[in-house]
């Protein structure tokens, strides 16, 4: 067994997210892990700025285990992801006509993807976030809605996956990580999980 994968065997992991693009990102990154989802309200206070409001979110899904559910070798991942576009934060749509308007203010602009990632134990707990900067060529009415009507959006921040044909279209640059736009910065959280015995 080599060093990474002893790492990886040392811990119980525990994915707390329903989302399928984190579970197969973990997947494809080697770690064994289980699904344990926590249901909190999304709600952030108002003055965070939009990296605050990330790892906010990302401490706020983890806070939904009890301390009796913790132990030193299960560490917990909770994430959240939320994209800024001029200024305004935009989560998941509520509807079509949101998913429209949301499309539309990222059409011919650019925007950032900031995803915020906590790792907790019964003994310590890392918040980091990661941020990347998305292109949007311009894109017209009838290729918005295409999108939204064909592929749904509504689980997705922004309105949007990049892994999915509006990516392909509409996509004409990203700065940072692609991974960190799908929903889970795989490099900063391999880095992490590495350090994690280091950090204590």
């Amino acid at each position: 067994m080599n060093k990474i994968e002893k790492v990886f065997a040392s811990y119980n992991f525990v994915l707390a997210s329903k989302s399928p693009r984190r579970q197969e990102l973990l997947r494809d990154l080697g770690i064994n892990f289980t699904v344990e989802v926590r249901e909190v309200e999304e709600i952030f206070p108002d003055g965070l700025s939009s990296v605050e409001i990330a790892k906010y979110l990302a401490e706020l899904k983890v806070g939904g285990f009890e301390d009796s559910e913790l132990q030193p070798k299960k560490i917990i991942i909770t994430a959240d992801t939320i994209v800024v576009c001029n200024g305004k934060v935009l989560g998941k749509p509520a509807d079509r006509e949101e998913a429209i308007e949301m499309l539309k203010m990222l059409s011919d602009n650019e925007h950032e993807v900031i995803t915020g990632v906590c790792l907790k134990s019964s003994e310590k707990s890392k918040v980091f976030s990661t941020s990347t900067k998305v292109f949007f060529k311009k894109i017209c009415q009838k290729e918005i809605e295409y999108y939204v009507d064909t592929f749904k959006p509504f689980d997705k921040a922004g309105a949007y996956g990049i892994q999915e044909w509006i990516g392909f279209v509409a996509i004409t640059k990203i700065e940072g990580s692609y991974f960190n736009v799908v929903g889970l910065p795989l490099h900063d959280l391999y880095e992490n999980i590495l350090n994690w015995e280091k950090e204590c």
